[in-house]
């Protein structure tokens, strides 16, 4: 092998409600001498994701104003603290996620200069346990028929609430939560699970009152 060359993956950056402005332009630092690059600029060649859009600091116009001509022309404009400014190549895949209606973030113009809309729906029970499952994998856990079977019917007819690919990584979180805060080992019960999804949709469990625990345990 050349030594010369290393093995390297694409890089992602992603970035929510935080993303302002400054955070898309040259970040120069007086004291090193030295200028930070921009988020997009960290993730040419590879993914930038903007999460939660509508909801950051500044206004999806002017987010989507500073992307326009990236987007198009994939190029970008950067300006040096001399007042310079240079261009360079925008490759990389940008990607808007949202929960907002797109009529509500954005004109027709734009619209058009985001070729792909990929609307993400509810996952089948199918999908959901395999996501479930995965989540519950990746942090040590085993889900079991019972305990998926529970969580289903907790979301879907006690809660009234559609299955939903976000709800395993949430309940799971809780879990691992109430096991450190009872000082105990890692493990998954309807309890725990019972109570994630109080946490999640703010209402009283039906499990609990059905083994008649009392509020203070």
């Amino acid at each position: 092998m050349d030594k010369r060359f290393l093995p390297c993956k694409r890089p992602v950056i992603i970035t929510g409600g935080e993303l302002n402005m400054e955070m898309l332009d040259l970040k120069y630092n007086e004291v090193s001498k030295y200028y930070e690059a921009p988020l997009h600029i960290k993730a040419l060649n590879g993914t930038f994701i903007i999460d939660d859009f509508g909801r950051q600091q500044v206004s999806p116009e002017q987010l989507l104003n500073r992307w326009i001509v990236p987007l198009q022309s994939r190029i970008d404009f950067l300006k040096l603290h001399s007042g310079k400014s240079f261009e360079l190549p925008f490759d990389e895949l940008v990607i808007f996620s949202t929960n907002l209606a797109p009529d509500d973030l954005m004109d027709p113009a734009f619209l058009r200069r985001i070729p792909y809309k990929l609307e993400t729906k509810d996952p089948s029970v199918e999908a959901f346990k395999a996501i479930y499952s995965a989540v519950a994998k990746k942090e040590g856990l085993e889900l079991t028929d019972d305990i998926f079977d529970f969580t289903v019917k907790q979301i879907t007819e006690v809660s009234r609430k559609s299955l939903a690919a976000y709800q395993p990584k949430f309940i799971i979180d809780q879990v691992k939560a109430a096991c450190k805060y009872q000082g105990v080992e890692l493990n998954f019960n309807k309890e725990f699970v019972a109570e994630g999804l109080d946490n999640l949709y703010v209402q009283n469990s039906s499990f609990k009152g059905q083994v008649g625990m009392s509020p203070s345990s």
